[in-house]
């Protein structure tokens, strides 16, 4: 792993193998590293450029000796354009306004996030996370982070995204939204506007996290073009 200028880490360690949140049946482990250091910034662009995301104040990346189905992805930003489909998602969502705010759970995101997990994921350990728990998944960060907050016309709070700013573009972290609002598709709306947030600041890319073939739940990742994939240290356009 090419960690270029950035100090290096002091220690990786490998988690012990659990549950695989996307695979049946399959176990996982992780590779993990601190980022503790006051470098943090660097270090972790450096480590998402190595397929690396984060999770509170850590980085970490998919270490399973038996599967290599988590395949890191984001999107080049200079080489991206709208598909007609995506030309939608931005028509019906014409009278949505978002702002980037700073990394702090508020009341209103976390009733909306409990919402969006009893709908998607109401037996994930996330479902049961109380307000103090989600605080510290929005504040708990050593780099600079955001969250994305997408209102309608009436300033009804209808989609969040926690997201991190990197030397070279940004990293979604964690996104939700009211999936009543199924036909708007805003989490495919919310990547737009990060890509149209990287493009103003002229960032590179946009971190999309992982992706499995065939997962219902990461396939909208494919539908944006200029997607590449991370594959034997090189970013590459994703093939399917």
């Amino acid at each position: 792993m090419d960690l270029g200028k950035a100090r290096r880490p002091k220690l990786f360690h490998a988690t012990a193998p659990g549950a695989c949140p996307y695979i049946p049946e399959q176990l996982e482990c992780k590779l993990v590293v601190e980022l503790a250091d006051p470098e943090a910034g660097s270090l972790y662009t450096a480590l998402s450029r190595a397929g690396f995301r984060r999770s509170y104040g850590y980085a970490y990346r998919p270490a399973c000796k038996s599967c290599a189905a988590c395949v890191p992805v984001r999107i080049n930003v200079a080489a991206y354009s709208d598909s007609r489909s995506l030309r939608r998602v931005r028509r019906r969502n014409q009278d949505l306004r978002d702002e980037l705010r700073p990394a702090l759970g508020t009341a209103e995101q976390y009733v909306l996030f409990r919402r969006y997990q009893e709908s998607r994921h109401a037996s994930s350990k996330m479902a049961a996370m109380t307000f103090g728990d989600f605080r510290c998944l929005v504040e708990e960060t050593p780099v600079s982070s955001f969250v994305m907050e997408v209102r309608d016309a009436s300033g009804r709070l209808l989609g969040a995204c926690l997201a991190d700013w990197l030397e070279d573009g940004l990293s979604a972290v964690y996104s939700f939204f009211d999936a009543d609002e199924a036909r708007r598709s805003l989490g495919t709306w919310m990547v737009l506007r990060l890509v149209d947030t990287a493009r103003a600041m002229e960032l590179d890319v946009v971190y999309l996290g992982y992706w499995i073939s065939g997962s219902g739940t990461m396939d909208y990742k494919r539908r944006f073009p200029a997607v590449e994939r991370l594959v034997d240290a090189q970013w590459t356009p994703l093939e399917y």
